[in-house]
């Protein structure tokens, strides 16, 4: 084990399914996200790993509960309960046997927008403004950058705090313009990332060239991210060898201008194509930390 002490900060801008039910009708965070992160993050016990598959069991059927996962109905149960969307998460922590805690990047629902290029298929060259996570995540065209509304966006102090008093901050892997781009966005989280004594790192996703990253290298992916905070200073890009489908060096190059070095490390799950393997990628971790 690497550490127990654990702090995930999670988007919450996520208006698709279950989440985006509950935010519409309870005007709450998006859950989905948050849950997803809490069951990573369980006990590896018995009790904890039960708990963990029943936060993640989804409803079937197309009544008023179809679609629902579980862990979203208690989660935003309990911020009902609590009003108190932080103390909410650290109880569901707790009957999972978390190690450690997860908090939302906002202290708000968000909305993802971004500025695609070739969203429309009849006009390739045009540039269109496209609302919306799922929109975004699934855009055929280009995305050049994205913002959040509200902005600025009013940070979650105690993920604020968490950064801050980190040894190390990782970002990424994930959605890298839906998952990873919006904590560079709410200025007091973005200014935390860039002050703190912690050391950073940037995990690369082990697919480059999908989705909204559609025609993008390894080194464009560290582009986006100065792009969207030119002081954000790296310290190590941990990337798989596979993904590095553009030369080596020009990744190595974009990498040392954000002050980083990158760090080649087989973390590919050989049973799931495109996905980390969790045993390898904390490996990876490790030797990097120490």
């Amino acid at each position: 084990m690497v550490t127990d002490k654990i702090t995930a900060i999670v988007t919450v801008a996520d208006d698709g399914g279950s989440s985006g039910r509950l935010r519409e009708e309870f005007d709450i965070l998006p859950p989905g996200d948050l849950r997803m992160a809490l069951a990573a993050l369980c006990d590896n016990s018995e009790w904890g790993l039960q708990w963990a598959d029943a936060l993640q069991h989804r409803f079937a059927g197309g009544g008023p509960l179809g679609g629902h996962a579980l862990g979203n109905l208690i989660i935003a149960s309990l911020w009902d309960l609590l009003g108190d969307p932080i103390a909410g998460l650290d109880l569901v922590g707790r009957l999972l046997g978390a190690r450690g805690r997860v908090l939302p990047m906002a202290a708000e629902p968000l909305r993802i927008e971004a500025s695609v290029l070739g969203a429309d298929p009849d006009a390739p060259d045009a540039v269109t403004d496209i609302l919306g996570q799922v929109e975004v995540a699934t855009t055929p065209g280009r995305v050049l950058g994205v913002r959040l509304n509200p902005d600025p966006p009013l940070a979650c102090q105690e993920a604020v705090d968490a950064v801050y008093d980190a040894d190390w901050v990782i970002l990424g892997p994930g959605s890298w313009f839906t998952s990873v781009m919006p904590h560079l966005l709410v200025p007091d989280l973005r200014e935390a990332l860039v002050h703190t004594t912690a050391k950073r790192m940037l995990t690369l996703n082990m697919v480059m060239n999908t989705g909204e990253t559609i025609g993008f290298s390894a080194s464009d992916h560290l582009e986006v991210l100065a792009a969207h905070a030119p002081e954000l200073h790296l310290d190590v890009v941990l990337a798989d060898p596979s993904v590095v489908t553009d030369d080596g060096d020009q990744l190595r190059s974009t990498a040392q201008s954000l002050g980083a070095e990158v760090v080649f490390a087989d973390v590919a799950d050989a049973d799931q194509p495109g996905a980390h393997d969790t045993l390898r990628l904390a490996a990876a971790y490790r030797d990097v930390v120490e």
